[in-house]
């Protein structure tokens, strides 16, 4: 069964036993695929590594947490096999510090967002320029300086011309995950998330989806780093991840899956 933590700080020490370079010479077969995924991505990546090790009978370990907490963390040396972002930016951080094979690197996946209410909040937005209103006194994203769902969110409302209208009113957060569940206990009035984790709740209500041509791309970039200790087996994992048994799961999930390339 995948295994899911929030933090892998703990493995940093274990660099200096891993292999740099790409991993050559010291790859233990028997060591645990550790994926560093962007947190929107637990339920179905728990699903799908479940799958691959019922298959395959390679274990994989996931590290889920914010992408720029996970950049910090392979900026700092953690030994990631692969890392799936859910924005570019953060896969950018990596790759500068050459700690991303970019022969490996693809477009997984894409979302949309979505604007949500606690779910015994009768309110409705037919338009995002609703959030104006005063109900909407708190709104919880995620922190817009570095969080990929606020980095969206914030140019949205920027390119609708409501950003510095309701800059105020914001709620930062660490990540999607905690934008949501701070939804769910009614701390805010609403929160602009992704649509894939409005889906995973019954405590919430989505009252507006951003249509997705009008909305910035939202996009999961994954690579191999230069850090994994495994790379054969970590490219037959992102093999997988865009093949159609996972393409399945990640639609039922409500991802977006770029068309394959003929």
């Amino acid at each position: 069964m995948a295994r899911s933590t929030l933090i892998v700080l703990a493995l940093l020490p274990c660099v200096c036993c891993g292999a740099g370079g790409g991993g050559s010479g010291l790859a233990s077969p028997d060591r645990p695929l550790l994926v560093s995924a962007a947190v929107s991505l637990t339920g179905v990546l728990e699903t799908l590594a479940a799958a691959y090790e019922r298959d395959t009978g390679t274990q994989v370990e996931l590290n889920v947490a914010g992408s720029s907490a996970l950049a910090v963390q392979i900026i700092a040396g953690a030994p990631v096999d692969l890392f799936i972002s859910a924005d570019l930016f953060q896969m950018d951080r990596v790759a500068a510090e050459a700690l991303i094979r970019v022969e490996t690197r693809v477009v997984l996946l894409s979302n949309q967002l979505v604007v949500v209410v606690p779910a015994d909040v009768t309110a409705t937005v037919p338009s995002p320029a609703t959030l104006i209103e005063p109900m909407f006194a708190r709104i919880a994203i995620g922190d817009p300086d570095g969080v990929p769902v606020g980095v969206y969110a914030r140019a949205y409302l920027e390119s609708v011309g409501l950003w510095d209208a309701l800059r105020d009113r914001m709620v930062p957060t660490r990540s999607v995950r905690a934008a949501l569940a701070t939804v769910e206990t009614g701390t805010v009035d609403a929160g602009i998330v992704y649509r894939t984790d409005a889906l995973s709740s019954s405590a919430i209500r989505v009252v507006f989806e951003v249509p997705v041509a009008e909305g910035p791309p939202i996009v999961y970039p994954a690579a191999l780093t230069t850090l994994a200790t495994n790379p054969e087996a970590a490219e037959r994992l992102l093999a997988y991840l865009q093949g159609p048994e996972a393409r399945v799961v990640f639609e039922q999930a409500g991802f977006i899956v770029p068309k394959a390339q003929p």
